[in-house]
C-alpha cells in the first residue's frame, strides 16, 4: 500500500479511522467481557487529556523528563502502597502484563546466576498460571515446567514442591489466575521460595486492585501481597481494573537489591552508558500521565465504588450461570473474573458445545473470551457492565437455547492473536 501523494485532511484521517472501527465490539457499551476496562466516560476523558499531554515526552531517560521520573515514582508508591511493600519497596512501571511477567523471570535467572551461579534455570508454576510465562521462559532461556492444578484449580503446593530441584530460580502464583478466577494458596507457594531463598512472583495483574479494595470493603480475602514473607514481587496491571489507558502495569520487588536484577545497563557500544529498567527502551510518557490522573482523579472512595460495583456485577452473572441448567460455574469467582462450561448432559443428549454458544452470543453483539481446556467461557466483569448484567443473561440464556436446538458447533479461537 502507497501513501497518497498529497495526504489527507485532518477530518478525513479522523473520518478514516472512525471508519475501521465500525465491527469493533462496543466496549464502552458493557458488550465485552474482556480486553477493555471502563469507569465511564468522565475517567476516560481524563485518561485521554493527560494522555495526550505527555504522549510523545520518551521516558528512556528521564534525566531530561524529571515530570515522568515524578510520575513513576508516585504511581509506584501508590501501588506499593496497595501492596503493603512497605518503606523497601521498589518498582517500575511498565507496557503491561506480560512485560511485567517477563521481567518477573528475567530477574530470577539473574539473580539465580549471579548469586548461586545458576547455569540451567528453571520456573516452577501452575497450569494455570499466564502464558506470558512461557513467553518469558522461551525469551530467556528458562525451562518451564508447568505443574497441573487441584480439583479446585488452585495451585497444587505439594506438586510444585515436588519439582522444584537446585536449579529452579522461580515459583509462581496468581492473585486471582485468569483461567477460573480463584486465588492461588499464595502463603504455602511463598513459603517453598523463603526456605530456599529462592523469587516467589505473584501475578496479581487481574487482582491487584480488586484484592486491594474488596479486602477494604469487608470482603474475606486470604493474604497475597507482600505481607506473605517470602514474596520477592508482584505485578499489577493499572490499565485493567485501575481503569487507566493502555499500557500501563507495575511491577513491584520486595526491595531495590531484588529490582536490581531487572534492569539492563551497557556501555558496550560507542554512545555511551545505556540503562533500561525493561524490556522497552523508548517508552511513551502517555501511558504513565494517563494512569498517574485517573489514580488522582479517582482516589481510594473511587476506586472503592468501582470495585464494588464490579463485584456485585460478578455476583450477579455468577449466580445466574449458576441456576442454568444447561451451565457450569467452573468455580465460584474470588475476585471478578467468571468461567463457565457446559454442564454435563443428560445420557444420550448432546453436549452443548460453548463454543458456538460464543459465537451466538458474539452475533447479539457480545465478545466474552474462550478457554480451555476444559472447553469454557470467560468473563472478566468490571464496573461498565453495572447494569447490563441482565441483559448479557437472557441472551446467554437464547443463545444456548439456539445452539441446543441447532446442535451447532464452535471453533476455540485464540486468547491473543498474531494476525
Amino acid at each position: 500500500m502507497a501513501l497518497p501523494h498529497d495526504g489527507m485532511s485532518t477530518d478525513d484521517v479522523l473520518a478514516q479511522l472512525d471508519a475501521f472501527k465500525e465491527h469493533d465490539v462496543r466496549w464502552r457499551e458493557g458488550a465485552a467481557f474482556t480486553l477493555a476496562y471502563s469507569a465511564g466516560p468522565e475517567v476516560e476523558a481524563v485518561a485521554q487529556d493527560a494522555y495526550r499531554r505527555f504522549s510523545s515526552e520518551n521516558a528512556l531517560n528521564t534525566d531530561a523528563f524529571p515530570s515522568l521520573k515524578r510520575i513513576q515514582n508516585d504511581v509506584v508508591g501508590i501501588v506499593g502502597d496497595w501492596l503493603e511493600a512497605g518503606p523497601d519497596g521498589a518498582g517500575f512501571l511498565t507496557s503491561g502484563g506480560t512485560e511485567s511477567l517477563l521481567l518477573a523471570v528475567k530477574g530470577a535467572r539473574e539473580r539465580g546466576r549471579r548469586e548461586r551461579g545458576i547455569t540451567a534455570p528453571n520456573v516452577v508454576l501452575p497450569t494455570s498460571a499466564h502464558a506470558a510465562f512461557e513467553k518469558g521462559c522461551y525469551y530467556f532461556g528458562v525451562e518451564s515446567r508447568r505443574v497441573a492444578v487441584r480439583d479446585d484449580w488452585r495451585a497444587d503446593v505439594a506438586a510444585m514442591e515436588a519439582a522444584i530441584d537446585d536449579q529452579t530460580v522461580l515459583v509462581v502464583g496468581s492473585a486471582p489466575q485468569y483461567p477460573q478466577g480463584v486465588i492461588d494458596p499464595i502463603t504455602d507457594i511463598a513459603a517453598l521460595a523463603a526456605a530456599r531463598d529462592i523469587n516467589c512472583h505473584v501475578d496479581a495483574c487481574m487482582g491487584g486492585v480488586t484484592l486491594t479494595y474488596l479486602r477494604r470493603l469487608g470482603h474475606d480475602i486470604p493474604d497475597w501481597n507482600f505481607r506473605v514473607p517470602g514474596v520477592t514481587s508482584i505485578s499489577v496491571d493499572l490499565h485493567k481494573y485501575g481503569y487507566t489507558a493502555k499500557g500501563a502495569s507495575v511491577i513491584m520487588h520486595r526491595n531495590k537489591q531484588l529490582r536490581a536484577y531487572q534492569t539492563f545497563v551497557t556501555d558496550n557500544w560507542l554512545g555511551g552508558v545505556y540503562g533500561s529498567s525493561g524490556v522497552l527502551g523508548t517508552k511513551s510518557g502517555g501511558p504513565w500521565a494517563a494512569a498517574w490522573a485517573v489514580m488522582h482523579h479517582l482516589g481510594d472512595a473511587g476506586y472503592l465504588r468501582l470495585t464494588a460495583s464490579a463485584r456485585r456485577s460478578c455476583e450477579q452473572l455468577a449466580t445466574a450461570v449458576d441456576e442454568m441448567p444447561a451451565l457450569a460455574l467452573r468455580a465460584w469467582p474470588e475476585a471478578t473474573l467468571v468461567a463457565f462450561g457446559a454442564a454435563e448432559p443428560a445420557e444420550g443428549v448432546a453436549a452443548l458445545d460453548v463454543y458456538a454458544v460464543a459465537d451466538a452470543l458474539w452475533r447479539r453483539g457480545w465478545y466474552v473470551d474462550r478457554q480451555g481446556p476444559p472447553a469454557s467461557l470467560h468473563c472478566t466483569v468490571n464496573a461498565v457492565h453495572e447494569g447490563r448484567i441482565d441483559a448479557f443473561v437472557s441472551d446467554l440464556r437464547s443463545a444456548v437455547d439456539e445452539v441446543q436446538t441447532a446442535g451447532t458447533a464452535g471453533a476455540q479461537g485464540a486468547y491473543g492473536t498474531v494476525d
